[in-house]
Parts: C-alpha cells; structure tokens; sequence
C-alpha cells in the first residue's frame, strides 16, 4: 500500500518557503502501523529553529499574500478542490496505514472531508463581505490576521488540516502546520496537493514535530498572530498559557464527554442501535463520540438488550479490508490506556454488559480492543466522568427529564450532545437546556458548512463556515468624518 502514496520520499523533509527541506533537527521518530506495529517509515521531530524558518517565510508571504483580491484567492481555492479530489484515495491509503482507519470509512469520511470542507468553505467565502457598512454610517473591514500556527491531531487527520489550512487560505493568512507526529504520512500528501495548486511559497508551510517542541515554539512566537489548536484539553491549556505573553489569538477545539439522552417515546430499536455504532465509530477515537448513553428507566431494560446486541455484532478487523468494522486504536499508549480505565470500571463496580479487558479473539498483533458498554454506571465512576478515547460506552437510567438534563451538563466537557425523542416539543425543549455547541437529534448528522466547537472545557471559537472564517481575521472600523 505504501507505494500508492506517492510524497513517502518527503516524510523526513519539512515543506517551507515553497519547497522540501532538510530539517535543522536531527531527532528522528518512528511512525507505526497501527494494525502490524511494524514501522512505515520515520520523521524528523522539528526544533525552534525550524520553527523560525518556518515563521519568517510566512511572514514574508503574508506581506503580499494578505493584499491579493478575493476572487484570486478563490481560483486558488477552485485548483485545490480540482488537485484534492485527484488525491483523495492517496489521502486515504495514508490514513488507514498511519493510524487504522477502516479503507471504506477512510474513503467516506475521513478522505472525503477534504473535499467536503472545501467545497463549504468555498460557498462561505462567496457569501462573505469583506467590507461591510453599519447603520450609524461606520464601515466594517474584515482583514487576515496573520501567521497562523495550525496543531491538529491524529484522529480525524485530513478532516482537522481541512478545517484550519483552508480558512487560513481563504482569508488571506499565511501558516505554519504541526500536525500530529503519529500521522504525518496523510499531512505531507495534503501539503504535496497544497504546492500542485499553486500556492505562493510561503503561504502554507509543513514542520512535523510534537507539542513540547514545535508546538510550544509556534505558541510562543512573537511574529505568530494566531494558534488554532485541536487535541486534549490539557494540550489546549498549555498552548494558551504558551500564547498569552504575546496576548495572541486561540482558538480551542478540545475533549468530550458527549451525553446521548434516550427517551422511551423515540424509536428505541433504530435510535440505539445507531448510539451504539456511533460511540464505536473511528474505534471510539472521536471527541464528539455519544459516549454517555442516559436512558429513560421505563425503556432501560430494553435498551440494554438492544445495546448488547449491536456490540456483540461489531466486527473488528484489518482497516486495510473493505466493511464497516472498526480498525485498531492509534498507538501503544492509547492501547495501554483505554485498558487501564476498562479496568478502573471494572474495580469501581460498573457491570460489564459486554467487552471488556483485552484484545479480541484472532487480533493478538495490532492494537486492537474489544467494544465495551458498561452499565448501572454512576455520575461520580471515572468512566462516567474521563474521556476514554475507545470503543467504550457507559449507559445509566434517568427516571424523568428534568434528571436527564441535570445528568447530561454534569460534565466539564461541552462538545455536543446526542437527543433521541419522539416529541418534536421536548426535542426543542430539552436541546435548549443542554450545554453542548452541537445537539443531534434522532441521528441528526454533522453538515458541511456548519460551525463545529464546543461549550466550557470543550473549547472556544467554531471551525466551518462563516463563523470558521472570521476565527481567522482582525475587524476594522472605519470611521469616516
């Protein structure tokens, strides 16, 4: 499968100033199949050196690039879409080799969101003023904000590039990209199509690295104006302390603990089974994963039938294979960490519906798990409260909606949340109370174009559409005499 993707030779080069370089590291990092834990390949892990390099050029791109027209910004966004969609399987042979995405989910939706976002940016970059005039006579002006510093994670790799490059294209910023060093294959595919558009060298740059290096350089640079950032909360304070000397923008995309409220009045056959699926998808490695199942106490034993049913049909297998299976977690430490909190849950007294601790049977190589639903939880368990990142699912009753509500805010977190209701009035009525950035009702799926972010330690500012645009420029008033 490696020599289906094409830039494998630049893995170990960084993409600055409109070409690929030999880093100024040496620190060198093994990247790993999830499946064979064997490696794929190696990447430098950059330093603040490359950092600088990296920074300067973009600075020396934004002086030009930042003055071009709206409509030569948005030819440039035409001839990425027609480049993506020519590498979209290349995109996602990377992803299912880097970090076990299952190939026709590969191809589906973390492949496709390249395109997907794009074609929505696009739609909303059209629709955007760029200068707007107010009732009291004052005029609007919306202007890139600068060099932007891009993290993103590993387990939405091209879906997380798409949200933040694109933006930073569209508005006339320049950037720097870190992606996750445990998928940086599907990264430099995407930074190979971004140089094939015809991008100004500058304006997009590539340094693989890890967070306490070049992602602490970007948060501190002085020439950097803005950091987005997508991956744990923890992750995401350090960045803000990083960036507050400076007093540049954040914008935070962060963890989960998704409440997935089920009432008996809904279609308890098709809305559990697709919870069920949906907590399991991407083996559990979303952060908006409907992880926290609350169900109304008259429908519980019911919905515990369904529940084990489903899971108990969840294949599991080789991401490389055609199916609707889930792959194996990321990475060792992922691996060794949803192990220790199936244990926690178990010790702390959940009830074991089905899963549990270990592999599954036949997958003795590759870090896979078994999908777990603990049941008769509680609101103070670890499981209930800590994101695990897993196929894990925790389920506990609710007696009326007023508990459901209370049961679903009692989270740090604040994401999304998940409503399964007959009732189109307590669909609206309940939405409204829940503290989450996105309420899906009855299998109400994410859109194209739509902002996504989170509420509290979910994060802040909104990726997509309108709203992911103007994250990434300055408003100026014009006050004229």
């Amino acid at each position: 499968m490696l020599d289906r993707i094409k830039p494998m030779e630049n893995l170990n080069k960084f993409y600055i100033d409109g070409a690929w370089i030999t880093p100024q590291s040496r620190q060198m990092f093994a990247v790993l199949n999830p499946t064979t834990e064997q490696q794929l390949g190696e990447i430098v892990l950059g330093n603040s050196d490359d950092v600088d390099f990296a920074v300067a050029a973009a600075n020396r791109a934004f002086e030009t690039y930042s003055r071009t027209s709206k409509e030569h910004r948005l030819e440039l966004l035409e001839n990425l879409l027609e480049v993506t969609e020519k590498h979209l399987e290349e995109l996602a042979q990377a992803m299912t080799l880097e970090m076990g995405a299952p190939i026709t989910m590969s191809r589906e939706a973390q492949a496709d969101a390249a395109v997907g976002h794009l074609v929505a940016y696009i739609e909303a970059f059209k629709a955007q003023h760029q200068r707007n005039v107010l009732a009291n006579a004052d005029t609007l002006l919306y202007e890139p904000i600068g060099v932007c510093g891009l993290i993103t994670p590993w387990n939405w790799p091209i879906n997380q590039i798409a949200l933040k490059v694109i933006p930073a294209l569209a508005t006339g910023c320049t950037c720097i990209l870190k992606p996750s060093e445990h998928t940086p294959i599907s990264a430099t595919v995407y930074a190979q199509i971004i140089h094939e558009a015809g991008y100004p060298a500058g304006v997009f740059n590539l340094v693989q690295g890890d967070g306490p290096s070049v992602g602490s350089a970007l948060s501190c640079h002085p020439d950097v104006q803005m950091m987005s950032f997508t991956g744990s909360t923890r992750a995401g304070k350090a960045i803000t302390r990083d960036a507050a000397d400076t007093v540049k923008r954040v914008t935070l995309e962060l963890g989960g603990k998704s409440p997935n409220l089920v009432f008996a009045d809904c279609d308890l056959e098709a809305r559990v089974t697709a919870s069920v699926l949906e907590c399991f998808y991407n083996t559990g490695q979303s952060c908006d994963a409907p992880t926290r199942m609350l169900v109304e106490r008259s429908c519980y034993d019911q919905t515990l039938e369904i529940a084990w049913r489903v899971a108990m049909d969840q294949a599991v297998g080789d991401p490389c294979q055609e199916g609707d299976h889930i792959g194996p977690l990321f990475d060792q430490i992922q691996f060794d960490r949803v192990q220790a909190l199936i244990k926690v849950g178990i010790d702390e007294g959940a009830r074991v519906l089905c899963g549990g601790a270990g592999k599954p049977e036949g997958l003795e190589t590759g870090w896979f798990v078994r999908p777990t639903i603990f049941v008769d939880v509680t609101d103070t368990m670890r499981v209930t409260r800590e994101e695990i990142f897993g196929p894990v699912l925790v389920i506990m009753p609710f007696d009326d909606e007023a508990e459901a509500i209370k049961l679903a805010n009692d989270t740090s977190y604040g994401l999304a949340a998940y409503l399964q209701t007959g009732d189109a009035d307590r669909a609206e009525r309940v939405a409204a109370q829940l503290k989450a950035g996105a309420v899906h009702i009855n299998g109400g799926e994410f859109n194209y174009g739509s902002p996504f972010g989170g509420y509290r330690q979910s994060g802040n500012g909104r990726e997509g559409g309108i709203q992911g645009l103007e994250d990434y420029q300055e408003i100026k008033t014009l006050h004229f005499g």
